[in-house]
């Protein structure tokens, strides 16, 4: 809408022609109206009208109206009055098409009222609108639907963190009955609102509890708040002593004349002056009901929350009653990080859980609040859950806070529970919300500032923002301007919040989607390209019914309908991956957004073989798969159950039948490989996931399977496996390629420590013995990194605090369990720091829960490469587990802890195919350590050969066994080998067989065969490995060994398995006369390798630190600057507010120094505009002196025998309140 901004301005189209006033008028059935003129329309559905603008019939709503249904058509307009009244316009439906336009407020003009649009009607109630259903707004060909609402700050992070109750310590209530005879103590500590002691002394029953009373008081600080009760009765053992005591250290006016089963309450200081004493006492009744004698005093926490100690006592019904309250007092106000002046008192919002269940995602009301500074608001209830708000360890763990209202409403009218066929035995309650479906050929659709409650319906295509099938959105389409939704609220709904389905180029942009069902932002075909997310917050998604991808273990099983026959689904695998962000293809930008809470996934990449629904066609097969990654940057993910990020898997592309009963469009394998411009016979773009920020996620902080994808600048923290890494394939699937992670953060358990409730399963110890939650299970092995198979490269990361306990294994590398795959020596690391918190570096696992027998192939053969030896401490080193013999050599250094040795030595993988039979089990030793073979059982999952993956040594010889006989063809690659390298082979065979041998290279892009020679008979052994060129066999009868020397002779590049020619093998194809089992008994190598190899010794461990090491971003103190000290007293640090260069520093005595307190005080006195640093091994305090107060300034002290303190923010510098020139903000890292 154009024109001046006013009371409703109209469009110029739309301007003059009436309004709607007062039409809400009650009616057995209400109007259905429609709003049209006489006008053509072209292709697009656009409206031309030869008669000029303002020939359309057009109304503006100037009062709340009820109808039966809205069309708006045919140049028809209809304009809401921005009057400062509220308007609710109720229909069944509203069609906006074919030129009709609704307006509410503009870009230009805001709406400024209170708007709220309301559709009501039952699931079965009426009939349904064809293509839209029911109860919906919708926008078909040629409609125009502007909705522009205030755009307040649409969410931001805590600044400070909340704790239960809106105290550090928690808020504290007891009260009790009988069993607490006698006088009652709280001991509550002034400056941080925590109970630190407690006592009952019976001084009814025992003269001598007045002594211990008495005692107690003298070993509590002076100005300590002291909270008293009487329980039953006190009063006739209590001494005269003990009574004036009391009197004296809390200035009590009752407590000498207290009497029998009198109740008596008081509140006060220990060394305060008589008006620090709230006091309070009642006459005991002999009819049991004395009513409560209530005493309360306000205090204020050093960090300048308001709280009450309330102390009462009394009789009712016969009944003592006596108890304790410490709680939040004038309501609990948040630190946010960004100005949010914007957000009301009577909005509501919600924080977003920061432990490992979404369920503690907690809302409040806003509350007036002249005191609050401009990046705070106060809140009227109390919380339940600890929310943190700072940085954590280097891990920002701030939880984010969304705004949910708005002054335009769009909502569904519900029923009070479930009703009909709504998916009942699911939900109990009304799922049947409104929808807005926007089609193909609109004419403009632009939402912002809008909030949208109970909409969604749990049917195909009803979704809270529906854009259905319509093509290019943005400019591209010829949209000027472009589509977009921003600052939506989207809340309480109940089938998705965005779905975009055949749509490119849509931006969704500060929007909210909280407590929904089923995938919240949802890209639903799988070819919906260069759509961008920014800034965007998901949290509580849960499951659904539509999708197999959407439901749980319950739905999954009970849903059949489209499956084949008697299928019953397999809910880990079929199903259970509903997710915050459903990303269906690769080609599309996520910045700045948090997955803060789904029942499975926060962001996954799923992956469409070819599109699906009602996109099938429009692209090749297999073409997501290679597709390029959009934009991945600064993105959040935590307290999922499932994973934060998870890229891998596809679905099922086919409907159900006999070949495959799984239901259509369930979860299915698929691989990312992303290659330019989507062709595989192009070269590789790594796909790189910047600034990932993945906490409290209860299996994984991300897993991502393909290549190549490189992870960078992120952080992983609490999570039960912080980042796995899978390849591309297992050869000879794929042609090799890597993932790598570097310059990122790992955390095993961080002082976040959690808070019980809200669906968190697991409390138990953590590793420094303090209770915390915990992620998978009490004895769940948390792994930092984890190798899967590779190859993965890992560089200048930093881990910190895996430590193990008595109930779990914690490390910061480890390996994926019962793991059948193979393992690539190709798998490296270099300049990782390990802090000196990490005390389980490497751990190859152990048989026992979890692990199973860990004695899977790819158990016994895992492996990485140390390439500067900033992990194991030797360069160039190979870390493997303990009893592979094949790594093995005596040179080699065992670490029982790690269940591991470092070995130096070259190494690669001998890939095995074997056919007719292909279910043997393999033995393969090195003829150095022929007593002790390494049995691996390969695999055949899907293709009509075994296949066996040991990671060997390089120019060593090695024996090949099977159990139960040989087969009849075998082929041998060497992969990972460089040209030149070369193993000897040795083959057990029946002594009467007759072999054909052929080396060839093989292209597995096209399938061809190339470069075929044929192997000849050999006269000896010696003749068939003399490395001479030729291609020679042997085979020895009397032994049964078949000798032959495998090498490779072409170069190979980078990640390749391979050659750029194609992959070297070798075939075997033997005829045996006899089936028989048959077992060569000794070591045909034993004359040529009966010494030990020497040449392999382990270099010189390093000494010096690695100051390269680690990730850049991880900073101790203040801007990487250390500042230790080791005396006692109070250690300062100044820093200049608009420069952040440290200006000063100096140690002060406080213990031995009379004059500590002045010098400190001249000290302070003496700096300018400067940020403040003083602390101390129990307090830290980050302050700032000038005139104005920012809401950064913290302080934190504990008791002395508790551990030190640690605070870690990010302070912001060169801001105008500081009296700084206006130049662009920084920001300094403090941590203490």
């Amino acid at each position: 809408g154009a024109g001046a901004c006013g009371a409703g301005a109209v469009p110029p189209r739309a301007a003059g022609r009436g309004a709607v006033s007062g039409a809400g008028r009650p009616r057995a059935e209400p109007e259905q109206l429609s709003l049209a003129s006489q006008s053509r329309r072209d292709a697009r559905g656009r409206l031309h009208d030869p008669s000029g603008p303002g020939d359309g019939e057009a109304r503006r709503l100037e009062g709340s109206a009820t109808l039966h249904s809205l069309r708006i058509q045919h140049g028809g307009t209809l304009v809401f009055a921005d009057r400062q009244q509220p308007i609710t316009l109720r229909a069944r439906y509203i069609l906006i098409q074919d030129g009709g336009a609704l307006h509410v407020g503009s870009r230009r003009c805001p709406y400024r009222s209170r708007a709220t649009i309301s559709l009501y009607g039952g699931a079965a109630e009426g009939p349904d609108v064809p293509g839209y259903g029911r109860k919906f707004v919708g926008v078909g060909p040629g409609g125009t639907l502007e909705l522009h609402g205030r755009t307040p700050r649409s969410w931001t992070l805590l600044d400070k963190t909340l704790h239960p109750g809106g105290l550090r310590f928690g808020a504290h209530q007891s009260q009790k009955q009988w069993s607490s005879r006698g006088l009652n103590l709280r001991v509550v500590d002034g400056g941080t609102g925590q109970v630190v002691a407690a006592g009952r002394f019976d001084t009814h029953l025992w003269a001598d509890e007045s002594r211990r009373l008495r005692d107690f008081l003298a070993s509590q600080a002076p100005g300590r708040v002291v909270a008293a009760a009487v329980g039953d009765s006190a009063a006739r053992s209590l001494t005269l002593e003990a009574r004036l005591l009391l009197r004296e250290v809390l200035h009590s006016q009752h407590i000498l004349h207290l009497g029998y089963r009198q109740p008596w309450a008081l509140v006060g200081v220990l060394g305060g002056d008589q008006f620090s004493t709230s006091e309070d006492r009642k006459q005991y009744q002999r009819n049991g009901t004395t009513g409560l004698a209530i005493a309360e005093r306000d205090f204020q926490t050093y960090d300048g929350t308001h709280f009450t100690v309330t102390a009462f006592s009394g009789w009712i019904k016969g009944v003592p009653h006596n108890g304790f309250k410490v709680e939040v007092s004038k309501g609990i106000t948040l630190s946010l990080v960004d100005d949010v002046t914007s957000w009301l008192p009577g909005d509501r919002i919600v924080i977003a859980s920061t432990d490992y269940s979404m369920h503690q995602a907690e809302e409040f009301n806003l509350l007036p609040c002249p005191e609050c500074k401009s990046n705070q608001v106060k809140i009227d209830g109390s919380p339940l859950y600890l929310h943190i708000g700072e940085v954590v360890d280097g891990i920002d763990m701030r939880a984010e806070v969304g705004l949910l209202t708005r002054n335009i409403l769009i909502k569904g009218e519900m029923e009070d529970s479930c009703y009909g066929q709504n998916h009942c035995q699911f939900f109990s309650f009304d799922t049947f919300g409104g929808h807005i479906k926007i089609q193909r050929n609109f004419s403009s659709v632009h939402m912002e500032g809008v909030e949208l409650k109970n909409m969604g319906q749990q049917i195909l295509g009803s979704y809270p923002v529906h854009f259905h099938l319509t093509g290019d959105v943005d400019e591209r389409g010829g949209y000027d301007p472009p589509t977009y939704l921003d600052n939506l609220a989207i809340h309480h709904c109940f089938s998705r919040c965005v779905a975009i389905h055949g749509t490119h180029g849509l931006l969704v942009k500060d929007t909210i989607g909280y407590d929904t069902l089923g995938h919240c932002f949802f890209l639903e075909d799988g070819m919906e390209q260069r759509n961008t997310f920014y800034h965007n917050l998901g949290l509580l998604t849960k499951s659904g019914t539509i999708l197999p991808s959407d439901r749980n273990e319950a739905m999954c099983l009970a849903i059949r309908t489209n499956v084949y026959g008697n299928y019953i689904p397999l809910p880990s695998t079929n199903c259970m991956a509903v997710s915050t962000f459903w990303i269906a293809n690769p080609n599309n930008n996520l910045i700045g957004n948090a997955a803060a809470g789904a029942q499975d996934v926060g962001i996954w990449y799923i992956f469409h073989r070819v599109p699906t629904g009602q996109s099938e066609g429009q692209y090749p097969e297999g073409q997501a798969e290679f597709t390029p990654l959009g934009i991945f940057y600064n993105n959040r993910v935590h307290s999922n159950f499932k994973a934060g990020l998870f890229i891998g898997k596809g679905v099922k592309t086919t409907k159900a039948s006999a070949e495959d009963p799984r239901e259509y469009l369930t979860v299915d394998n698929a691989r990312f490989r992303p290659h330019q411009d989507a062709d595989p016979e192009k070269p590789r773009i790594p796909a790189l996931i910047d600034g990932l920020i993945a906490f409290k996620n209860n299996d994984h902080g991300a897993w991502a399977r393909g290549g190549d994808i490189i992870f960078r600048n992120s952080g992983f923290s609490d999570n039960g496996i912080g980042l796995t890494l899978a390849s591309d394939g297992t050869f000879p699937t794929d042609e090799g390629s890597s993932l790598e992670v570097t310059q990122s953060i790992f955390i095993g358990e961080s002082n976040n420590v959690g808070s019980q409730g809200g669906q968190n399963s697991y409390w138990g110890k953590g590793a420094n013995g303090e209770y915390r939650t915990l992620p998978r299970n009490k004895t769940f092995p948390i792994r930092g990194f984890q190798i899967y198979d590779g190859p993965v490269r890992m560089a200048k990361c930093t881990f910190k605090k895996f430590t193990t306990t008595a109930d779990r294994y914690s490390s910061a590398i480890g390996f994926f369990m019962k793991n059948s795959w193979q393992i690539s020596p190709q798998n490296n690391v270099s300049q990782i720091r390990m802090e000196r918190s990490v005390g389980l570096k490497v751990f190859f696992g152990r048989p026992g829960q979890w692990f199973g027998d860990n004695d899977n192939d790819g158990d016994k053969v895992s492996v990485f490469h140390d390439l500067d030896g900033s992990v194991t401490g030797y360069p160039d080193t190979f870390v493997g587990r303990a009893d592979n013999s094949l790594l093995r050599h005596p040179g080699c250094l065992t670490v029982p802890r790690w269940n591991g040795m470092i070995c130096t030595g070259k190494y690669a993988q001998l890939y095995i195919q074997a056919r007719r039979p292909e279910n043997l089990t393999l033995s393969i030793a090195r003829a150095t350590y022929y007593s002790h073979p390494l049995k691996l059982q390969g695999v055949n999952r899907g293709v009509p050969y075994q296949q066996y993956q040991p990671v060997v040594m390089l120019e060593q010889a090695y024996t090949i066994h099977w159990d139960g006989g040989t087969p009849e063809d075998i082929i041998l690659y060497p992969i990972n080998f460089n040209r030149g390298d070369w193993l000897h082979i040795a083959l057990c065979y029946p002594k009467e067989s007759v072999f054909t041998v052929v080396a060839d290279i093989y292209q597995r892009q096209t399938g061809q065969v190339h470069s075929v020679k044929h192997y000849l008979a050999a006269p000896s052994r010696h003749s068939a490995l003399n490395r001479t060129g030729e291609r020679l066999f042997y085979f020895d009868s009397a032994s049964g060994y078949l000798f032959v020397h495998l090498q490779a002779h072409e170069a190979r590049k980078g990640h390749s398995y391979c050659s750029q020619q194609g992959c070297e093998r070798i075939k075997i194809m033997a005829h045996m006369y006899s089936r028989d089992s048959w077992s060569c008994a000794f070591n045909p190598f034993l004359e040529d390798y009966n010494r030990p190899a020497t040449q392999h010794s382990i270099p010189q461990r390093l000494t010096a630190p690695c100051s390269q090491c680690g990730a850049p971003q991880v900073q101790n103190f203040i801007n990487d600057t250390f500042f230790l000290f080791s005396s006692r007293g109070i250690f300062f640090v100044v820093l200049d507010a608009c420069s952040g260069a440290v200006v000063s520093r100096r140690h002060f005595d406080t213990v031995g120094a009379i004059d500590a307190a002045s010098a400190m005080t001249d000290y302070v006195q003496t700096s300018g505009h400067s940020f403040c640093l003083p602390f101390s091994g129990s307090f830290a305090m980050l302050g700032y002196k000038g005139q104005v107060k920012p809401s950064w300034i913290k302080i934190l002290n504990r008791a002395a025998d508790q551990k030190a303190v640690s605070l870690q923010h990010y302070v912001p510098l060169k801001l105008n309140e500081y009296g700084c020139p206006a130049k662009l903000i920084k920001s300094a890292h403090v941590n203490g």
